[in-house]
C-alpha cells in the first residue's frame, strides 16, 4: 500500500486538532514484517542493548524507570531501515508543508521490551532542549491482542489517558513537549521504533 496525499492529510488533521495522532496501516504490511524480523534477529545476536536514560554525557542505566532494549538507526542502514526512514520523510515533509514544524532529521532506534518490563512516565523533550519536536512509535508486533497489554499510555491535557494498543504496523505520533507518556508492562515482548523528529540539525546549536 503507498502512502497517499489523504493519508498525510488525516495525520497532519490530527495533529493539528489534538497534538497527537494513531494510522494504522500507513507503512506496507511486508515492510512493517521485514522490520519485525530484523528487529528479532538483531535482539537474537544481542545488538539491543539495556536502554539508559538521561542527555548525552550523562546517561545512566536505571532499570527501575525503563527495561526496554535498544539499537539506534545508524548510517549503515539496511534496506528496511533506509525504506522506513524515506517513508518517514516523505511523512515530514507533509507535515512541514501543512503544519510549519520545521521538521528536519529522524532520530530512531528499534526498541525491545521484554515481558514485564516498563518505561516510567516521561516527557521526550528535554527541559534544556527544544530539538525534539514530534514523537514516533511503529509496532511491530504480529498478532497482538488486548491481552498481550504493553499499551503506550498517552496523558492528555484534560487529564484523562488513552492507552494505544502495540499492535503491528500501528504509528503513534504526539507532539513532543505537550505529552506525557509511559510504556505499560507487555505479557509477553514486545517490538516497535521509536523516533523523534527534530527542528534542527544533530550537533546545531
Amino acid at each position: 500500500m503507498g502512502m497517499t496525499d489523504p493519508e498525510f492529510q488525516s495525520i497532519a488533521d490530527a495533529i493539528e486538532r489534538s497534538g497527537w495522532c494513531v494510522h494504522d496501516g500507513l507503512l506496507e504490511t511486508s515492510l512493517v514484517a521485514a522490520l519485525a524480523d530484523e528487529c528479532l534477529d538483531m535482539d537474537a545476536q544481542a545488538r539491543l542493548k539495556p536502554a539508559a536514560v538521561g542527555r548525552s554525557g550523562k546517561r545512566r542505566l536505571a532499570a527501575a524507570v525503563r527495561g526496554d532494549r535498544t539499537r539506534w538507526l545508524d548510517q549503515s542502514f539496511s534496506v528496511p531501515q533506509a525504506t522506513f526512514l524515506a517513508r518517514m520523510l516523505g511523512l515530514r515533509d507533509a507535515l512541514n508543508r501543512r503544519l510549519l514544524l520545521g521538521l528536519q532529521q529522524l532520530e530512531a532506534h528499534y526498541a525491545v521490551y521484554p515481558a514485564g518490563a516498563h518505561y516510567d512516565r516521561h516527557r521526550d523533550r528535554f527541559r534544556d532542549d527544544d530539538a525534539r519536536v514530534l514523537s514516533t512509535v511503529l509496532y511491530l508486533n504480529r498478532d497482538w491482542t488486548d491481552a498481550d497489554a504493553g499499551a503506550l499510555r498517552l496523558y492528555l491535557p484534560d487529564g484523562t489517558h488513552h492507552d494505544i494498543l502495540p499492535a503491528m504496523g500501528r504509528l503513534a505520533l504526539f507532539l513532543s513537549a505537550d505529552f506525557e507518556h509511559e510504556v505499560l508492562a507487555p505479557a509477553r515482548p514486545r517490538m516497535s521504533i521509536a523516533g523523534w523528529f527534530r527542528q534542527r540539525e544533530f550537533g546545531v546549536a
